[in-house]
């Protein structure tokens, strides 16, 4: 529920911040924390988040910045909407809120206060001082989480590069220490070389260092892409605002134990497993990270990477949390970001299907209205719950039939001494079927992607007629 702010402590005291931008630790949870999202009041009184682009009601981003917490153990003690005439350049907040925090960061012993928006290097130095509190903005959160949740060395890296990005773009934050001249020659420092402009140099060093471990790895990723790419199953990706139900419904259509539970960004790293469809039909189900509002730029590029699957995927299942009043917000910030990612989100070449998720929460007249809409949607939309597995056995149908668009059916009769070609066969299509003919021949029956349709006839025309053909 929303409220606004009201501190009314007397208490003024506080230890000054430390100059790292750590979440501050102690015992029984990561720490005391008081969350706030900035929101803007007309002269009417009604207030739009603060974020220009957001499309995102004040409550739901209120509500979402307080998931965010959770996902890391913050103990919230304090939380709210903060009505702002103007953002000032200097604290984002104007003075008199800035003065209720710190009474109220005083009175209940606050280590960390957390502002759902992108703060400058200067605001978030100068609340600091005033507050007397570690702040960190959106982009920090949400840094932290990735830090903790990364699991996969790929993944690790990717967060060490966008926290030196975000740190070194902080170094304004450091007290006055960090302009003190240092001598020094070669390595050590220029003469007059500051401390900050070594802080600076350090961290791009740090940076650079990240970067050449990165392609190494994403070398490795390449192979391992370019092993897949010979396996004949297609690939269909989950991708979802995060804690639509993506990892439910991973374990529910792979009998898989990734982590799903109800928490933000509980899935960073990608997970695939194989599935075989009612036709038969094989293919590689990935689960991938979730996407969140207002992601930053820098955030996508770091973890580009781990949506490569989405990428290369057959055929993209968007899950969306159905029951959440913010569900058509949600999915304009997924689109958004597949949009940026290169990957279309209408027209012909559109790979997407929707699965409107958490049926199993949704008022039943309201799903009522919800199966029939489902209906008309023009790229279709199936209404499931990953949760008791209502509608999954034909959301898995619709994928096999869009698989199946694709695809050729072929018969070929194939001479025994084609041993090299029927190999081919098995490895880069279905093979659904064989069986020995009257005149000697293998009969293959086989369902083979239009990609791989076109090197088979390059095969078929090696061999000639004698060797293989289409029946």
């Amino acid at each position: 529920m929303q409220k606004y702010i009201d501190g009314q402590s007397k208490a003024d005291g506080a230890t000054p911040p430390s100059e790292l931008p750590r979440i501050p630790q102690s015992a029984g949870s990561t720490g005391r924390a008081a969350v706030y999202v900035p929101v803007l009041t007309s002269r009417g009184g009604s207030v739009t988040a603060a974020t220009e682009a957001s499309v995102h009601a004040p409550g739901a981003r209120l509500a979402e910045a307080l998931g965010l917490a959770a996902a890391i153990d913050l103990e919230v003690v304090a939380n709210g909407l903060v009505p702002l005439r103007a953002i000032r350049p200097s604290t984002l907040l104007g003075s008199g809120k800035v003065e209720e925090i710190k009474h109220l960061v005083a009175e209940e012993h606050i280590e960390l206060v957390v502002i759902d928006y992108p703060l400058t290097p200067v605001q978030q130095r100068n609340l600091e001082k005033a507050l007397g509190a570690k702040v960190v903005d959106r982009t920090g959160l949400i840094l932290e989480i990735f830090g903790r949740r990364a699991r996969t060395a790929e993944g690790k890296l990717q967060v060490q590069l966008a926290n030196l990005t975000y740190a070194k773009s902080r170094l304004v934050r450091a007290w006055t220490h960090l302009e003190r001249q240092r001598g020094g020659a070669g390595f050590l420092g220029g003469p007059g070389e500051t401390q900050k402009e070594l802080d600076k140099r350090m961290l791009q060093d740090e940076i650079d260092s990240i970067k050449v471990d990165l392609e190494k790895v994403k070398r490795t990723r390449a192979l391992h892409r370019k092993g897949r790419a010979q396996v004949p199953y297609p690939v269909v990706a989950l991708v979802g605002y995060t804690n639509a139900g993506k990892s439910t419904l991973f374990n529910t259509l792979t009998g898989a134990d990734v982590l799903a539970k109800d928490l933000l960004f509980a899935t960073l790293d990608p997970t695939m497993r194989e599935v075989k469809l009612v036709s038969g039909r094989r293919i590689i189900l990935a689960d991938t990270v979730g996407f969140i509002s207002e992601l930053p730029t820098t955030l996508i590029a770091a973890f580009r990477a781990t949506l490569e699957e989405v990428l290369e995927a057959d055929v993209i299942l968007h899950v969306r949390d159905i029951a959440s009043d913010e569900s058509e917000a949600q999915r304009a910030d997924v689109l958004r970001v597949l949009g940026e990612l290169g990957i279309p989100t209408d027209g012909p070449d559109c790979a997407i299907l929707e699965v409107w998720n958490k049926a199993d929460i949704v008022e039943p007249e309201h799903l009522s209205v919800l199966q029939l809409k489902a209906g008309r949607e023009a790229s279709g939309a199936h209404v499931v719950s990953a949760l008791t597995g209502v509608g999954v056995p034909a959301l898995l149908a619709a994928v096999d039939d869009r698989l199946t668009k694709t695809d050729n059916i072929l018969t070929l009769a194939i001479d025994p001494a084609q041993g090299a070609l029927m190999a081919w066969l098995h490895q880069n299509s279905e093979v659904l079927g064989q069986e020995a003919g009257e005149d000697g021949t293998l009969r293959y029956r086989l369902r083979i992607d239009k990609t791989r349709a076109g090197r088979l006839q390059a095969r078929l025309a090696a061999v000639g007629e004698a060797g293989a053909r289409i029946v």
